[in-house]
């Protein structure tokens, strides 16, 4: 058994809607199907939940009718010339608006919102299973909020989520492919909710954590983790294969086709992952598993909006106990630091939020001198950096040359070294890394 995750854009219209069916029937049966909502659909759901927010309910009324049309459009595209099933999609999708026109009221709570943001996923789900119905599929719908809960730390119930999803597969044994709701969830008063976190594609891991799954295919627009930013490297090419670890390192310093923590559960249940392209599915994409290739540098990622803080104390000669003291600052603002350099008289440390920051500064005044650097980039290069694989670093360093660095992290993780850059000289920093270390 397989999960297939399928994000907004890859179910975004008509037309892709029926690939992906095509897709899915092609890659054999018993897989169990996660759908996002259809690309804008979110967005268009949280502008309404912003007029019910500030009490403008004609604001909310405009949008949902705007949204309910393009549905309308949608329905008859892919119905259009089957009266029973457009029908029987008519009423669904108008259960679904009529539910969300239902919270056009005085009082509106996050707790609403929650319920309106759910309605993205399970309109998808609702055109994608009467699809696959026409094409003469025997699909079952597994919803999310029977089977997806989180615990009362908000973390996913991996419990409950097995023993519920469990309990539905032995039920509709007889079914040829299941399909469900990514993002969405109960938490631990039984409400709506959602995973926010890596959302969909956390669903996807969670799911083949669940079920022991073969493999967990994220399909997406992207062939995969590139080894660069195609945004600003020419010739960047996808990673075939990289280690968790690799990909979280990737995904947390700004490869946005992948959360950092939603392979987790895959990563614990040693289920290999597949990033694929809906739009190209020949494309061999990148896997990401337990054992993957070593002594190889694999790829680079940047991180934008960086904040660099250094306090710089004669108290830190010889003293014990200045870091904790410096670090809790920042767990008292909930701020949590990127990188970390440290000499006899200084600590340098980095944010990716700003939220906090004058108050951290402040405090952090008392125990000795605080300078600021604003708009700040780490470049991260990723790979096998074992310590004792020579040479690696080396190779990084000298890329960069010529490039002014503030800050170097190295020997935290066996599988990146970071530089902290200024804005103005990412773009050099990539390509220069790009042609030193990937030889075209």
């Amino acid at each position: 058994m397989k999960v297939m995750k399928f994000g907004g854009t890859s179910v975004g219209t008509p037309e892709r809607i029926k690939d992906v069916a095509r897709l899915v029937m092609g890659r054999g049966k018993k897989n169990i199907v996660v759908l996002s909502a259809m690309s804008g659909t979110t967005n268009t759901l949280v502008e309404i939940c912003d007029y019910l927010h500030k009490r403008n309910p004609d604001g909310a009324k405009e949008v949902i009718n705007t949204l309910e049309r393009k549905y309308a459009g949608v329905i008859e595209d892919l119905f259009g010339d089957n009266g029973a099933i457009k029908a029987e999609a008519e009423k669904e999708i108008q259960g679904c608006f009529n539910y969300i026109r239902t919270f056009i009221r005085e009082i509106f709570t996050v707790f609403e919102e929650k319920e309106i943001l759910a309605q993205g996923e399970i309109m998808s789900t609702a055109l994608m299973n009467l699809w696959l119905r026409v094409c003469g599929v025997n699909v079952v719908m597994l919803p999310a909020l029977d089977f997806m809960k989180t615990d009362k730390n908000a973390e996913p119930d991996t419990a409950y989520i097995e023993k519920n999803l469990r309990m539905l597969l032995e039920k509709y044994a007889d079914a040829d492919l299941y399909l469900t709701q990514g993002y969405i969830c109960r938490n631990f008063y039984g409400e709506v909710d959602n995973l926010q976190r890596g959302g969909s594609d956390l669903t996807a891991s969670l799911i083949g954590a669940a079920v022991n799954a073969e493999e967990i295919e994220i399909w997406t627009d992207i062939d995969g983790m590139h080894n660069n930013d195609p945004r600003f490297v020419e010739n960047t090419t996808p990673v075939e294969e990289l280690h968790f670890e690799e990909a979280a390192e990737l995904a947390y310093f700004g490869a946005k086709i992948l959360h950092p923590t939603c392979v987790l559960p895959a990563k614990l249940n040693n289920i290999p992952v597949r990033l694929l392209n809906t739009m190209q599915p020949d494309a061999k994409g990148t896997l990401i598993y337990n054992s993957a290739p070593s002594r190889t540098i694999k790829a680079i990622a940047a991180k934008d909006n960086i904040t660099a803080i250094k306090i710089k104390s004669g108290r830190m000669l010889l003293a014990y106990g200045f870091l904790r003291k410096v670090f809790e600052i920042f767990e008292t603002y909930r701020t949590p630091i990127d990188m970390i350099a440290t000499s006899e008289v200084g600590v340098s440390v980095t944010i990716d939020n700003e939220r906090d920051l004058t108050r951290i500064v402040d405090d952090l005044k008392k125990f000795g001198t605080v300078t600021i650097d604003h708009d700040m980039v780490i470049i991260c290069v990723v790979g096998d950096m074992d310590w004792q694989n020579m040479g690696f670093e080396a190779r990084a360093l000298d890329a960069l040359k010529d490039i002014p660095v503030r800050m170097i992290s190295y020997g935290g993780s066996n599988f990146n070294i970071s530089f902290l850059v200024r804005k103005q000289d990412k773009v050099a920093a990539l390509q220069a890394l790009s042609s030193h270390l990937f030889k075209h």
